[in-house]
This record gives structure tokens, sequence and C-alpha cells, in this order.
């Protein structure tokens, strides 16, 4: 009996052992601590800057008078249908992207259309095109696919055209793959990235096709009432600026481009209809004053909550309408001219390993960490300068706290800048390095490539304006 029960314990002990070192090295081979190198010595910085001064020798400004022109595309889904035909829109059902809770159930109608916008710019021979759309994100294969085929089609690089999203969490999912992507964006469904594309093309293609003689002013106000910092609170900044642009081509027709910094949040995952949120009521509100087009860019809308006033479409409807009235106030005051320096200067960035985090100094290592988010080594800053006016585009939720540093080091140059998120590719949230060891969704998260991005991205914004603002 006690032989038995002597064997039976040296069974378990050897059993606990293997179950331990299977535990260690497990551990062992799939986590590692974050990396707190510094960015600047590493080779992942040597190489994008090496890259950024050869970019910057060979950038020119094109100054002369201004030809604008304007296209839109309508992304809104036919829903419900028997088969999916992509090419037009149709789907039998797609999810909705930018709320978890929504678990990828497929929406159940439109509430308001959403669309992409362009418009394009050409001085001399210089051509730039702006582009907003109605949806979460640009992902990275629509943008790619998108940009191959304008290469083709239209002649145009990747730096000539400027990406950003609204934001709305209520616009197209199914496109991503992953855990992470359709966690937000619901289940895979590759023909969602078809018709995505397919509708930027179809809207710079117009713009390209609309290029008139036309004039161009900007200008900015503060909305304050309607920004917060759901990240810290009163104990961080916000970024309170509605910067705008406007383009009036010599026939009477104009396009309004406008940036904010509030997240597109005033609708919950409770709603399941597609909706651009505020952004479009503030499109729909200005568009209607004008007769033109509006465009909403989201900014700087890391850590930034939008403060609407009520819940719902009604909070929607009276924070977009609010801001419309504010700018609409001002569009009859803005300077305009038909002379106008052109400027675009585009950066392919080398990203440091994925940092995901287990615990605030513990990440999965990069090779386990790829597999959850899919996420490339090589992303994409982007820099558009017109006359004194500065538009930075970024691949993530930027903070609107760092993007408060850029425009004070652009204004101390005489320029003022719109810094926008979500330009076509996605790397996560970047909010200021101070925030890094938070236990928050946005500084632990979802914040994928470790401590020092935030001030790795703030040197090129601000290298790369720099370049073309002293020219």
């Amino acid at each position: 009996m006690l032989r038995g029960v002597k064997r039976a314990l040296r069974i378990s002990l050897r059993i606990l052992i293997g179950l331990v070192v299977a535990v260690v090295f497990a551990a062992f081979l799939c986590l590692d601590t974050v990396d707190t190198r510094p960015y600047f010595s590493q080779p992942y910085y040597v190489e994008t800057t090496a890259r950024l001064r050869a970019e910057a020798q060979t950038n020119r400004l094109a100054k002369g008078e201004l030809a604008a022109g304007f296209g839109r595309a309508r992304l809104s889904p036919t829903l419900n249908v028997a088969g999916d035909a992509p090419s037009k829109g149709e789907f039998r059902a797609l999810p909705l992207a930018g709320y978890g809770n929504r678990h990828g159930k497929p929406a159940q109608g439109i509430h308001d259309d959403v669309y992409i916008k362009a418009v394009a710019l050409k001085v001399g021979d210089r051509v730039g095109v702006m582009v907003g759309a109605d949806a979460l994100i640009i992902p990275p294969e629509v943008t790619d696919r998108a940009v191959r085929r304008l290469g083709t089609e239209s002649g145009l690089k990747r730096e000539q055209i400027y990406l950003s999203a609204s934001h709305t969490h209520s616009s197209l999912g199914g496109w991503g793959e992953g855990l992470v992507a359709e966690s937000f964006a619901g289940g895979f469904q590759p023909e969602v990235r078809v018709w995505f594309s397919d509708c930027i093309v179809a809207a710079v293609q117009s713009a390209l096709s609309d290029l008139r003689p036309a004039q161009f002013g900007h200008g900015r106000f503060k909305a304050n009432d309607y920004i917060r910092n759901r990240l810290v609170g009163n104990l961080g900044k916000v970024d309170p600026e509605f910067t705008y642009a406007l383009f009036k081509q010599d026939t009477g027709k104009l396009a309004v481009l406008g940036v904010f910094g509030a997240h597109s949040t005033v609708l919950s995952g409770d709603s399941m209809e597609f909706s651009a949120d505020y952004p479009g009521y503030w499109q729909r509100s200005v568009e209607q004053a004008t007769g033109g087009m509006a465009v909403f860019l989201a900014g700087g809308v890391g850590s930034h909550s939008p403060v609407s006033g009520g819940k719902g479409f009604d909070g929607a409807e009276k924070m977009g309408s609010a801001l419309a009235q504010k700018l609409i106030s001002q569009l009859g005051q803005t300077p305009i001219t038909n002379q106008v320096s052109l400027g675009m200067l585009g950066l392919d960035i080398t990203m440091p390993p994925l940092n995901v985090r287990v615990s605030d100094g513990v990440r999965l290592r990069p090779w386990l960490a790829l597999k959850l988010l899919r996420a490339r080594q090589q992303s994409f800053i982007q820099v558009f300068r017109i006359n004194d006016s500065v538009w930075a585009s970024t691949p993530c939720d930027f903070s609107g706290e760092l993007a408060l540093g850029i425009k004070d080091f652009l204004a101390a140059r005489g320029a003022t800048a719109a810094v926008t998120s979500f330009n076509g590719d996605y790397v996560g949230y970047v909010v200021p390095a101070r925030y890094y060891h938070l236990n928050s969704y946005e500084s632990r998260l979802m914040s994928f490539f470790g401590p020092y991005v935030p001030d790795y991205f703030d040197e090129l914004v601000r290298s790369m304006a720099g370049t073309l603002i002293d020219q």
C-alpha cells in the first residue's frame, strides 16, 4: 500500500515538474520584456531618416495658379440582395466596423449615406489629391489596391494621394483579417476591399476630371465645448481647433475640407445602421448652406472624445450642425487666392518590432504578436503644403496632444497645421510617451509598437513639415 502511494507521488511529481518545465519553456518562447531601447539608435530609425534625407533632396514646390476639382462616390452598400456583387456595392449582409460589442452582427440598414470624397489640386505640373472617407479607417489592403489602380489609370504616385477617414464607427466592416481586426470590423469578407477601393478610385478620378481654375483659403476656430480628453481628463490637454480649407472654382463651385479631433463616437455600439455620425451631419449642413461639397477628415483623435450634448442620432445632429454653423459664419470672411505654393512629401517608414503587452513590462514576442495583428513592418507618413497651410497624415489614432506640439512648431515658422489620422494604414494608437504605463485601452491594449513610437512619429512629421515650409 505504502509502496503504491510512493509510486503515485513520484509520478505526480514528475508530471508537475514536466508541466512547470513546459510552462517555463512556453513563456520563454512566447514572452519577452518590453523593448525600451531609445528609438534614435535603432536600425528602423536609421533606415527611415536616411530615406527621408534622400526624399527631401529631390522635393520641390510648385508655384503658380491653382486648379481644383471635386469628386465623390457613394460608399453605402446595397444590402439584403440575393448574391454579392462587390463591383456594384451589393452584398447579402455586411457588418459595421468600430465596436466590439456588436460581435460582427450584420447591419440592419442605412440611416444616412456614407461617401468617399476627393479634392484634386494642380499647380503647374504638380498634382495632389486629398481624400476623405466616411469610414472607421482606410485599411492598408484597400489603399494598396486603390493606389495601384490610380497609378496605372491616372499616373498618380502614393505621395500624391492624401488619405484620411472620418473614423465613424458605423460604416463598412468586413475588410480585416485576424483576431484584432475582426473583433472591431466583423468577419472577413474580401469582396468589401474591392468595393471600398473602387469607390476611392472613382472619387479621385472624378475630381481629376473636374480640374478648373480655382482659389484657395484656409482658417480655423476654437470648438472647446465639443471635445474632451477621455484618457486623463483635466490632467491632460485637448486640441480644440477646427481647421478648414476652402477651394472655390472660378465657376463658383466650392469644396471645404474640415478637420476636428473629437472621435466620431456619438453613436454607440447599439446603433446597427450605416451612418457617418456627427461628421455626416456636419457635411450635409455645410453642403446645404453652400451648395458645394464638404469633406471631413479625422484630426488627432487619440484620447479625444466628442461632447455632443445628446445621445444617438439627436446628439450627432446637434454636434455636427453646431460645428457647421461655426464654419459657415467664417467662410465669407476667409481670404482666398489663386496663387498657390503646392508641395507634397511622402515617406515609407520602418516600424519597430511589435510590442503587444500582456502586462506593463512584458510583451508577446513579435512573431506571436504578428499572428494576432497581421501588422506590417512598413508604414507611411505624408505632408502636403498649400501656401502657409501644412497638412500631415498619420497611420493611426494620432494623439491630439501630440498634434498641439506640431502646431506650435509650425506656428513658430509662420505656418498653420492640420494633423490627420487614418492615412491608409493602421498601427494602433500613438499617444504621448508619458501615458505609456497607464493601464488603459489606448495606452496598453492599442499601443502596438512600444513606448517610443510617439517621439519617433513626432520627429518625422516635424522634419517633413519643416522641409516643405522652409523652401
